[in-house]
């Protein structure tokens, strides 16, 4: 083997033996940014129970629910579409779909309070928008466990993951 030869692949070498110690790096200020935002949010929070008026009239009330449920549409249908081809996007979508799932049952009980639509909204949040957000976290998380994934595959020379699962 050449010089040069040798020195190219030790500087391939190089980048690949950093990497570790670039993602341990990358998770700690990834994990103190996180944390930083959870300890900033606790004083505004209390900020916000101390000065929120109890009752507030919104503008733009029908355009505010309509464009939520368009987006949660969208992504139950990119669920079904990614899981349809899978491809591990799906992940994702499923994630986000699960939290617009939880957020949207939130939101329909709590500003239903004090209305005759409480118990629609509590029923519906108890029996259908929670237990398919579950049900999507249950999957992604079954989805992500090292059974389910295969090995990357080294006849490629690559170390990146095929973008389907083996059938």
């Amino acid at each position: 083997m050449s010089d040069a030869q040798a020195s190219t692949q030790e500087a391939a070498a190089a980048p690949a033996a950093d990497l570790p110690e670039r993602i341990r790096r990358h998770r700690r200020h990834t994990l103190e940014l996180l944390t930083v935002c959870a300890l900033g949010l606790v004083p505004w929070t209390v900020l916000l129970a101390m000065t929120l008026p109890s009752v507030y009239e919104v503008r733009q009330w029908r355009a505010t629910w309509v464009g939520f449920d368009a987006l949660l549409m969208v992504a139950m249908a990119a669920t079904a579409l990614l899981g349809w081809l899978r491809h591990r996007a799906v992940i994702v979508s499923a994630t986000a779909t699960a939290v617009l799932l939880i957020c949207d049952a939130w939101f329909d009980v709590s500003l239903a309070f004090g209305t005759s639509g409480v118990w629609l909204s509590a029923v519906l949040a108890a029996c259908v928008e929670l237990p398919l957000a579950l049900y999507l976290i249950r999957r992604v998380m079954g989805m992500i466990s090292l059974a389910q994934w295969p090995a990357p595959r080294a006849a490629t020379g690559s170390s990146r993951q095929p973008a389907r699962p083996d059938a």
